[in-house]
């Protein structure tokens, strides 16, 4: 499990697939901290070195839909390009995230995440911010 003050992340038990509960403040914490269990789910590494930075904006209709999005969208990087992001600036607009994302290649992978599914997932409202459950395709 990691945290940072009032937000982290864990893996739960799935029969099939994986499953990650992640806690945040706020809803772009919550979109980070998705992001970096994602990462620590695949047990990616980073090259050392040279930094890369990219910019981004991700829409939908919903939380959830955002989510889902902001997370297939950094699959896909990584799956067509082989970069990953450990450092995110997340600023979140009408319907929308912007990101700036910094990382670098990948160096190593242990597990591949095929996609991000909309099965059981729910952001919830608790009194120390958000939470959501997210199952991943493997």
């Amino acid at each position: 499990m990691a945290t940072t003050s009032m937000a982290g992340f864990e893996e739960i038990e799935h029969t099939a697939d994986w499953s990650l509960r992640v806690w945040a403040p706020d809803l772009a914490g919550l979109l980070e901290q998705a992001a970096r269990g994602m990462l620590n789910l695949s047990g990616i590494r980073l090259v050392e070195g040279k930094r890369q930075q990219r910019e981004l904006t991700v829409e939908s209709t919903d939380a959830e839909g955002l989510l889902v999005n902001f997370l297939g969208e950094l699959l896909h990087i990584l799956e067509q390009e082989g970069l990953a992001f450990d450092e995110y600036e997340l600023t979140l607009a009408e319907n929308a995230v912007r990101a700036k994302l910094h990382g670098a290649p990948v160096m190593a992978r242990k597990e591949e995440i095929k996609g991000v599914t909309y099965h059981d997932l729910r952001i919830e409202q608790k009194s120390t911010g958000l939470e959501a459950l997210i199952v991943f395709d493997v």
